[in-house]
């Protein structure tokens, strides 16, 4: 069975989109459209931004969203998954993949989803912290010790956890999970604390906004980071996904399901690699490749 997966923030570079953008007529109509629906010309930060430009996260996240879904568009019949699964960001590219959303519906979430989180940041300073070579089990046990908001965030693969909180609660968990025998537990460049209880504020605006988008049913079932199980109905889906700013990112367990539910080869879809090298992190075994034109 094929699995096709979308990345996260992180994956983006300067001049992502523009083979699409000159080589496809539908393409193009679709990154004009984006250009109208956010109200700036997001292609043009895209093709030529500085990788500064890029970093902010009004524009980060409609850009990786724009490069997935149009290419999954572009390929048109040669894009036929059986099963799809997004990294935080990358699950609104998935929904839009399996028809779920439509397009300008995913875009607009997408674009209130950077907003709120980037007004949640501003808030109450936060951050994020990857931690790698320790059991979940122990690196969870550390954040429920240490004082103030810490906890798991993303499950990325076997030996890489990162962790979210406030700053003080972060560092101190960095220290205590060095002396339990982390090869490395080191700060993110990240602008806070996604996936945790501090982006409740957050949750709540784009919870409103999902609420009164509409999900069809799915031409295939979607993974989703809150439970990673499979998922067809649009009501669980609008719930997971109204859950998902607050709850860990259990990709790591994704992955696995979908594995023990049969998917055999697991292609990426956007910009970046990120995902092709947890996936062989996760299982070698497994077939894993690329999306292109």
């Amino acid at each position: 069975m094929k699995a096709y997966l979308f990345p996260g923030q992180g994956a983006q570079f300067t001049g992502m989109g523009l083979d699409l953008y000159e080589n496809s007529e539908k393409a193009k109509d679709l990154f004009n459209q984006a250009n109208e629906i956010l109200g700036f010309e997001i292609t043009k930060i895209m093709f030529e931004g500085s990788a500064e430009e890029l970093k902010e996260t009004k524009v980060t996240q409609p850009a990786i969203f724009l490069h997935s879904t149009i290419l999954a568009e572009v390929l048109g019949d040669a894009f036929q998954p059986d099963m799809v699964a997004g990294h935080s960001l990358g699950e609104l590219s998935a929904l839009v993949a399996n028809k779920t959303l439509a397009f300008d519906d995913g875009l607009s979430l997408v674009s209130k989803r950077a907003q709120a989180m980037q007004k949640a940041c501003e808030q109450q300073p936060s951050t994020m912290a990857a931690v790698l070579g320790l059991e979940d089990e122990v690196v969870e046990r550390i954040c429920e010790e240490t004082s103030g908001i810490v906890v798991a965030a993303n499950y990325n693969c076997p030996g890489q956890l990162v962790i979210s909180g406030e700053i003080e609660a972060v560092n101190k968990a960095c220290e205590s999970l060095t002396e339990a025998g982390a090869r490395r537990a080191l700060l993110l460049p990240v602008g806070g604390a996604f996936h945790s209880p501090l982006m409740e504020p957050a949750r709540e605006e784009l919870a409103a906004a999902i609420e009164a988008t509409r999900f069809a049913a799915p031409a295939c079932p979607v993974y989703q980071n809150v439970n990673a199980s499979a998922v067809t109905d649009p009501s669980e889906i609008k719930k997971n996904l109204m859950l998902q700013l607050t709850a860990p990112v259990k990709w790591t367990q994704t992955v696995q399901q979908m594995i023990k539910d049969g998917g055999t080869s697991f292609i990426e879809v956007g910009p970046g690699n990120v995902l092709q090298g947890l996936m062989r992190k996760i299982d070698r075994s497994v077939e894993t490749g690329k999306a292109e034109l």
